[in-house]
């Protein structure tokens, strides 16, 4: 056996969960070894959906306006029956004035991963493919684990803290023996990557609504490319891994009733759809994240985007533990956050997914006759559109119960601290432009009569070299429109997180409130 290796974080598991967990850590100067069983990135499409808060993240390591060349916009939403449209709903631009990206991406999973292998490598990171984790065990000054690569040499890595990335049969998460219930709907779904042939324009999502079920055909980058999503009737007594091709082809064409041709198979799956999720985030050094700590059904394209969020909540606390400027006791917000957006997103997702492929009576009455005439309808209200878009864009998420949230006068704002930071505009560019640095963001919004760059540059000197280095401060006008976002017309303060949710909002803008909010939410450090 080799010399131990020593690092800061192990890494289980390099899909997108892990890879944008290596990503967040290499921006923070922080120490990794990340290691996975396969060969490379996936050759796979498997998910397809990227939402707007995934892409905010994106935004943040400079690889969206690659993201968007790569992948595809769906514009438009089309409903069938019988071959024929019978509704039409636009959602190219549905979350207009809350993202500077109101739509939904699809960029396989693929080609996520390849980004963020790309953006690791460029930047000195690696991967250790081919290696699989053997065992591990912690006490209270780390972790050690044993790994095994593809010659069968073993190798121990010994690190401060351990993160399993490693899916749903997570090693890590059995190591830990924490337990993952949940539910598993009894019918066979099917997936299909293929190029058709047929009368439909190839801008935007259709979705069939057949009598058991819904086929839907999602656009996808390249030449009419297209991903097909369905389900075979209750009663198909096939287990999943003997279905064949020619089954899922003849099962799309009856359900679908419409005439088209399957010119090319790029990749089929078939699959029971899961709900669980694990009783908590954490056990004493070692985390979980992605699939590994919860799955659900596919409704709205949520897996690998909650996974990629869930990296990016953990990974500026461990960051800020490890440098020693935060106290460990931060880590514990990651279960206390996460979890309960867990529970929600199955909750919500299992909604979604009984409206779409339920086989109860009257949910076949209300998807095929009910559903198709009101879908528009009741698109083109804003109000929903604005319930509807940070739902399933996921920039709704809040953390407004968590203990790193902290505010001043409950009445006098409409955003609350734990919420992610709105988007607006400042003389006409994202107020995300501001906020890409790893570190905390201090947005002082002024009405001009106050010199608040000084007395904040005065205290940032007397905070110490560390702390100084936490955060950067930006003083903002309040303008109307910022005014009106908030639903204050007086000077305040926001304390931003590194992952861009509020940390801290409060009227007091005087700069011992920060330092107050830093001492005893965020520090000391031991």
């Amino acid at each position: 056996m080799s010399t131990p290796v020593k690092t800061d974080v192990i890494i289980v598991g390099a899909g997108p969960t892990g890879l944008s967990l290596a990503c967040q850590l290499i921006r923070y100067g922080v120490d990794f070894v990340a290691i996975d069983k396969n060969d490379g990135i996936t050759p796979y499409s498997k998910a397809l959906g990227v939402h707007a808060r995934t892409l905010e993240i994106y935004e943040q390591l400079n690889l969206v306006k690659e993201a968007l060349e790569r992948g595809t916009i769906v514009g438009k939403v089309r409903l069938l029956e019988g071959g024929e449209i019978i509704g039409e709903v636009d959602l190219s631009n549905i979350g207009e004035g809350m993202s500077a990206y109101p739509f939904m991406l699809v960029l396989e999973q693929s080609d996520n991963e390849r980004l963020l292998y790309e953006y690791l490598q460029a930047r000195g990171g690696n991967v250790r493919w081919q290696t699989e984790l053997e065992s591990f065990s912690q006490n209270e000054a780390g972790v050690t684990a044993q790994v095994k690569n593809s010659a069968g040499e073993s190798q121990v890595i010994i690190s401060k803290y351990l993160v399993g990335c490693d899916g749903p049969k997570s090693p890590v998460r059995h190591g830990l023996g924490l337990s993952f219930e949940g539910s598993t709907f009894e019918r066979i779904f099917y997936v299909a990557d293929v190029r058709i042939d047929w009368k439909f324009p190839h801008d935007g999502l259709h979705v069939c609504l057949a009598r058991e079920a819904v086929v839907a055909f999602f656009p996808m980058p390249g030449e009419q490319r297209w991903r097909i999503v369905g389900a075979f009737p209750e009663g198909f007594d096939k287990d999943e891994e003997d279905v064949l091709y020619e089954e899922i082809e003849a099962r799309i064409k009856e359900e679908a009733e419409i005439e088209l041709e399957i010119t090319r198979v790029d990749w089929f799956s078939t699959y029971k759809v899961h709900t669980r999720h694990v009783e908590k985030f954490s056990s004493g050094r070692c985390f979980l994240a992605g699939d590994s700590a919860h799955i659900h059904t596919p409704a709205g394209g949520q897996g690998m985007n909650t996974g990629i969020q869930d990296a990016y909540n953990l990974a500026w606390k461990l960051a800020l533990v490890l440098k020693g400027v935060a106290a460990p006791r931060i880590l514990d917000s990651y279960n206390e956050e996460r979890l309960p957006n867990a529970k929600r997103l199955l909750q919500t997702t299992d909604r979604m997914f009984n409206l779409a492929a339920g086989t109860d009576w009257l949910l076949n009455v209300i998807r095929t006759t009910v559903f198709p005439p009101m879908a528009k309808f009741i698109l083109s209200f804003d109000a929903i559109k604005k319930r509807f878009f940070p739902l399933i864009s996921q920039i709704g998420i809040t953390y407004r119960e968590s203990f790193l949230s902290a505010q001043d006068g409950d009445g006098d704002f409409e955003v609350r601290a734990g919420d992610r930071m709105p988007y607006f505009l400042v003389d006409g560019k994202s107020v995300y432009d501001k906020l890409r640095e790893p570190k905390f963001h201090l947005l002082t919004f002024s009405d001009g009569e106050n010199d608040y760059e000084v007395a904040y540059q005065k205290q940032l000197g007397q905070m110490g070299s560390k702390n100084a280095e936490l955060l950067d401060h930006y003083v903002i006008p309040l303008y109307p429109h910022v005014a009106e976002v908030f639903g204050v017309n007086k000077p305040f303060i926001v304390l931003l997180r590194p992952d861009n949710y509020i940390g801290l909002i409060s009227l007091e803008t005087s700069p011992s409130r920060l330092a107050k909010y830093l001492k005893e939410v965020i520090g000391p450090a031991s």
